[in-house]
């Protein structure tokens, strides 16, 4: 926590900031490849999904209001990947650029870590987003492949960039889920 943040775990009464906040990247930027922003209920629905799978999901909250949420929900479905988990990390437009990102992330890996997780995959949406990018990298992650021209979003062809880092032993030790 700083200052100005207090990141905790997120509530049911966060969903309909959180949802304003996802709307907002879904409509003006390529953070996400959805093209439809999902409303409140969709977005429940998503939250108790990852909550009843163990998965962190946390809020940075700024003189009462959401700035920015983050969570580490399933890599992929097969049960081989349940100790790997792709982090997801969306900030109000007036909350970036201020360290938030770090700060939420930063959190994210550390309950990530306590819920036994071994591998957290960030899949960036764009290789242009290099504060993105960056974020990932001083956080630990390393570049591990780009996807190239896989999604077609606000009229032209968008990469994935694939970034990994190891979660507690990583991979020195059988999973314990």
């Amino acid at each position: 926590m700083t200052a100005d943040f207090l990141i905790r775990t997120a509530a049911p009464g966060d969903l309909s900031a959180i949802t304003g906040i996802y709307a907002h990247a879904v409509t003006t930027s390529t953070a996400s490849f959805e093209l439809d922003p999902p409303d409140e209920s969709e977005m429940r629905r998503r939250y108790e999904a990852l909550l009843a799978g163990g998965h962190p999901y946390l809020v940075a909250e700024r003189r009462g209001g959401i700035a920015g949420y983050a969570y580490a929900g399933p890599y992929r479905p097969r049960l081989a990947y349940r100790s790997t988990v792709e982090d997801s990390i969306y900030l109000a437009p007036d909350a970036q650029g201020r360290g938030l990102g770090r700060q939420l992330l930063g959190a994210l890996i550390a309950a990530a870590e306590v819920a036994g997780f071994r591998q957290m995959v960030g899949v960036i949406g764009d290789s242009g987003h290099k504060s993105s990018i960056r974020l990932h990298e001083r956080l630990g992650f390393r570049m591990v492949g780009i996807l190239e021209n896989v999604g077609w979003k606000h009229g032209r062809w968008l990469d994935s960039v694939l970034m990994q880092r190891a979660l507690g032993p990583g991979s020195a030790e059988p999973p314990i889920l």
